[in-house]
This record gives C-alpha cells, sequence and structure tokens, in this order.
C-alpha cells in the first residue's frame, strides 16, 4: 500500500468528490499558508470534513484531494480558489508539523469505473429529486440535469445538498455509485419531511 502526505483543509459540511469543483474563500492565515505552500508545492490540498466544530477536532475517516485550479489572490493575503476533486482518500494517521495547518498521512482510494444507473433508478432518482426540490423551493434547471451523466448526477447533488455533516459525509464513503444514490433518496425522504407548523425539518 503506497501512502501520501496530505495538507488538510478540515472544514464542517464541505464535501468534493472526484471530478467535481468547490470554490472556497480562504481568509483565515492558517489556510492562507496552507494555500500559499500549495501553490509553491504541487497546487494540492485535502479536504476532510472534522468530526465536531471544536479547534482540533478528530477528523471523519474519508476526504477528497482536491488540486487547485482557478485562483484568485486578494490584495489583503485571502484567496478565493476553485478545487478540484481529484481523488478520494483514507486517513491513516495524523502527523505531528509544524507548519500552522494540519497534514495526515493517507492511502489514495481507487474509484470504481464505468458505474451507471440502471434506467428505473435514474428514473425513480430524478422523480425524487423533484419531489425534493419543489418541497425546499429550489429552482432546477431540469433539462441540464437530464443531461449529465449518472456519476456526474449523484455525485453533483451529494456535493451540494443541504444535509447535515454527517449524512454528507455517508454519501462521501458509500462503496458506490448505487449504494450512494439510494441514501441520496432516502436522506431527501428524511429531510424533505417538514413540519407547516414549524417551517423545520421533523423526525415525525
Amino acid at each position: 500500500m503506497s501512502t501520501v502526505r496530505l495538507p488538510i483543509f478540515p472544514l464542517a459540511g464541505a464535501i468534493l468528490f472526484p471530478g467535481l469543483q468547490l470554490p472556497l474563500h480562504i481568509f483565515e492565515p492558517r489556510y492562507r499558508s496552507l494555500v500559499g505552500s500549495a501553490l509553491a508545492r504541487d497546487r494540492r490540498i485535502a479536504m476532510i470534513q472534522p468530526q465536531t466544530e471544536e479547534e482540533g477536532a478528530p477528523l471523519y475517516a474519508i476526504g477528497c484531494v482536491g488540486l487547485i485550479g482557478e485562483v484568485e489572490a486578494l490584495h489583503d493575503g485571502r484567496y478565493n480558489i476553485v478545487l478540484e476533486g481529484e481523488a478520494r482518500f483514507r486517513v491513516l494517521r495524523e502527523l505531528d508539523v509544524a507548519t500552522p495547518f494540519r497534514q495526515v498521512e493517507a492511502e489514495l482510494l481507487t474509484e470504481p469505473e464505468d458505474e451507471s444507473l440502471s434506467p428505473a433508478e435514474r428514473a425513480s432518482f430524478e422523480r425524487e429529486s423533484r419531489r425534493f426540490a419543489d418541497l425546499q423551493g429550489y429552482a432546477i434547471d431540469w433539462d441540464s440535469v437530464e443531461r449529465l451523466d449518472d456519476v456526474a448526477l449523484i455525485n453533483g447533488v451529494s456535493q451540494i445538498a443541504p444535509f447535515d455533516a454527517a449524512s454528507k459525509q455517508a454519501l462521501l464513503e458509500a462503496r458506490d455509485l448505487r449504494t450512494r444514490c439510494e441514501l441520496l433518496v432516502q436522506l431527501m425522504q428524511f429531510f424533505g419531511r417538514s413540519d407547516p407548523d414549524e417551517g423545520r425539518v421533523t423526525l415525525q
């Protein structure tokens, strides 16, 4: 097993998938240092969620390495960047480092090839997506959605869906596209249930 050393950006609620993009505004000094270091090295940053919001919180097991594509360096040291997802990784251990940003030793994961859904699975997913979008009041360009391939559709919705951090992590960790699709449908059904008197998601 080959391992890599990765500088990480732990950010709750933000996940990245291979082949997708994630825009980020970088303003904290340690993460400005992270971006500056990445730009001077190989332009790669590893996105991963912390398990809690506390400083130095334990990390979830799986994240995704992103390549800095677009970058805008602002005059006050902040950055606007767009990360392009390259590969998921599994954390093996966190390293003891002198840098202001955290680093891990990790194993890069190989993605399944040529994944697709059956026509029935695709139709069922799109049906549930339309219902969820209507309930949430989202305006969606469904013609564009229908042109996406299965991987781009499922991973794209997983990345941007308004679910909690643990749910988004479960989507990232799903072993294959079909499993991720099934989980997405379950989450849309759960988070789509709202109490009209409270205006919030409920378990009832």
